[in-house]
């Protein structure tokens, strides 16, 4: 069972750009900290030189999600000093549809009364009873959007269509856990492709590894370093240059792989990863298959790898998980690539003995 909004919502919160051009944090419910204020000031665009407006942006920084929708106010009689505003939500889970939804009924209710009163209650609401409900602003019920639709909103056709076989080093990357940078210049391209990549091991489903959004800002950063493997999705151009955070480096805009010499030999290719590979793309072609099939098809590969790995391991000193046979995996003559790409899946796993 899915669980309530009030396990899930954290704050909620109002920045708002002035008719002199300045921009303030105005208001939220119940806090925010002081920390997450700056972050989310940096988030919203409203403090951006480049004058653009993004409608929508998500992100994750230490285990809290923030999404972010801001308007531009145009004839509201309520909001006459105020030529922007952005409406801030933080919670535990990622749901990026949701809480969009949720942010435009807030954005409409701030717009016509111009007082955040009026944004509270609607919030209680759903923080209480998961729903708020009004015939001018519209209504939004939580239990319509379900975490799992969250996860498969992406498109893995898109991504392979646009990689192809190259797809398999997002793939190895993501099974042994290493870190991903990702590149454009347009934030909306970054949160539609990396949103999409954990899906690639869904037997996971960990999306706790994804950070949308992040600035080459040392906080960030160093919040960052502390994650084991990640998603992560930049749009400044200077973070190709900053090789301490990424083990494959993806230019999106240039539809470029790198990886980095640090892994080259974990990452090393061979003819597993060429089915795989194949699998993939003949799959993600294949017109009348859905994004969700091409999941579960690179999903049964994935098991069938996990269950060779689990054939090669072995319960011993009272540990309750098995760890890696090595000598069993030796026995086994594969390849060389698959079998180190098997022992750094059971390191990933945390399935080597220390």
């Amino acid at each position: 069972m899915a669980e309530p909004e009030a396990q899930l919502l954290r704050a909620v919160g109002l920045i708002e750009k002035d008719t002199n051009g300045d921009v303030l944090w105005v208001w939220c419910y119940p806090s925010v900290t002081a920390e997450l204020r700056t972050l989310l000031l940096r988030k919203c665009c409203l403090t951006d030189e480049n004058k653009l407006l993004h409608t929508f942006v998500f992100g994750q920084y230490k285990r809290s999600w923030f999404y972010i929708t801001t308007v531009e106010v145009q004839d509201s009689p309520a909001l006459k000093k105020v030529t922007h505003f952005s409406i801030v939500l933080t919670a535990k889970d990622f749901n990026p549809e949701k809480y969009a939804a949720f942010t435009r009924i807030l954005c409409r209710i701030y717009l016509k009364h111009g007082s955040p009163v009026k944004m509270m209650e609607s919030y209680i609401a759903v923080l209480t009873k998961g729903i708020c409900q009004s015939e001018e602003n519209g209504s939004f019920l939580s239990k319509d959007f379900d975490a799992r639709k969250a996860y498969l909103a992406g498109s893995i056709k898109d991504i392979v269509s646009q990689f192809g076989m190259e797809t398999v080093i997002l793939y190895t990357a993501l099974m042994l856990k290493k870190r991903i940078v990702v590149y454009h210049p347009r934030i909306e391209a970054i949160q539609e492709f990396t949103r999409t990549l954990p899906a690639l091991v869904w037997h996971r489903q960990d999306w706790s590894i994804l950070h949308s959004y992040v600035h080459l800002n040392e906080d960030e950063l160093e919040a960052l370093k502390a994650c084991t493997g990640y998603i992560a999705g930049f749009t400044d151009s200077e973070v190709s240059s900053r090789s301490d955070l990424y083990d494959v480096y993806v230019n999106l805009a240039d539809s470029e792989i790198t990886v980095s010499p640090v892994v080259k030999e974990a990452m090393t290719m061979g003819k597993l990863h060429k089915e795989i590979g194949q699998l993939i793309v003949q799959s993600a072609e294949d017109p009348d298959k859905s994004d969700s099939q091409v999941i579960k098809d690179i999903s049964l590969k994935t098991k069938e790898i996990l269950a060779t790995l689990a054939s090669l391991t072995e319960v011993s000193d009272g540990n309750e998980k098995p760890t890696l046979n090595a000598e069993a995996l030796k026995q086994k003559r594969f390849p060389p690539a698959t079998e180190n790409f098997l022992f750094h899946l059971a390191a990933a796993e945390q399935m080597l003995k220390i």
